[in-house]
């Protein structure tokens, strides 16, 4: 493998006040975290924060963290609103966005709020709408485009983004894949969801769709989210079902080897218990690498 591996942290777990959020965001810069996601869950029963806002604070307390939308559900926001909105905080974060967005995988979230439901069918020419208004304000001086669920009108934002922001996709679908590997920068799906046999699987969909574009896959990113279990499950339950990561250092980068050898390089993480972190950067990551390294 010649792509090092990134690793990040997913806020999901808290904590939700200003301070804890800075001094969570600061401990993963300073342990060597590469990226800091907040997911985009509005509406529930449990705390969540609103990710560009989120990300703005944190962005500000940081020097170096990649700050990511991990991911957008698009109904909430206009394209072209959520377009502006990146490349102000990618300008005003010193390139650090990575915009990650997916079509709106939660109806409840979303009829709860009053907005309309989409059939998955629907949801996947909204994505593809979507993307191409985003790209198109980004890249034209104005740009027109006439969807079935989303329209611009000669529409222009300046400053024009100083960098090529990368857009990861959220998806799982072959019609949802096939518009990741048009049109996205990276893949962004969750292992526990459906475990790595099936997340392979779904990964040579993206690089078929990639390749049918004519586009590069050696510089497409491959990331995944997961989420830390305990450390007391024995190591001979250790990453059964890919649920959450489980077991002592040893297993778990173990596990995180395996990930990363079928070719995901960017490897997010949740910290159920937050002190956990610690330990994942000071056993768990030295661990994969050198496993890599001796692959």
């Amino acid at each position: 493998m010649t792509e090092p591996v990134r690793f990040g942290v997913i806020h999901g777990f808290g904590p939700f006040d200003p301070e804890g959020l800075v001094a969570g965001a600061q401990r993963a810069e300073a342990l060597g975290f590469d990226l800091f996601n907040v997911a985009d869950h509005l509406n529930g029963d449990r705390p969540t924060l609103e990710p560009w806002i989120a990300l703005a604070f944190v962005a500000a307390a940081t020097r170096r963290l990649s700050v990511v939308s991990n991911v957008l559900g698009l109904p909430y926001r206009s394209p072209a609103v959520t377009a502006k909105m990146a490349e102000t905080l990618d300008r005003l974060s010193g390139g650090r966005l990575v915009l990650g967005i997916g079509s709106g995988g939660y109806d409840a979230e979303f009829s709860a709020f009053g907005l309309p439901e989409r059939t998955p069918g629907e949801k996947v020419n909204a994505l593809d709408e979507a993307l191409h208004i985003i790209r198109g304000l980004w890249d034209e001086p104005e740009f027109t485009f006439a969807g079935r669920h989303y329209q611009t009108h000669a529409a222009r934002i300046e400053p024009k983004p100083a960098r090529r922001i990368p857009i990861w996709v959220g998806a799982y679908g072959p019609r949802a894949l096939a518009v990741t590997g048009g049109l996205a920068d990276g893949w962004v799906p969750s292992i526990g969801r459906l475990g790595l046999d099936r997340l392979v699987e779904l990964r040579a969909a993206v690089v078929a769709s990639l390749e049918r574009a004519g586009r590069p896959v050696e510089e497409f990113t491959w990331a995944t989210n997961l989420v830390l279990g305990p450390a007391s499950t024995s190591s001979q339950d250790a990453g059964r079902g890919w649920r959450q990561l489980t077991g002592d250092s040893d297993a778990v980068a173990g596990q995180v080897a395996q990930i990363a050898a079928a070719g995901f390089t960017v490897i997010n993480v949740a910290f159920p218990v937050a002190d956990e972190i610690e330990r994942f950067a000071a056993e768990v990551i030295p661990a994969v690498r050198a496993r890599l390294a001796a692959a």
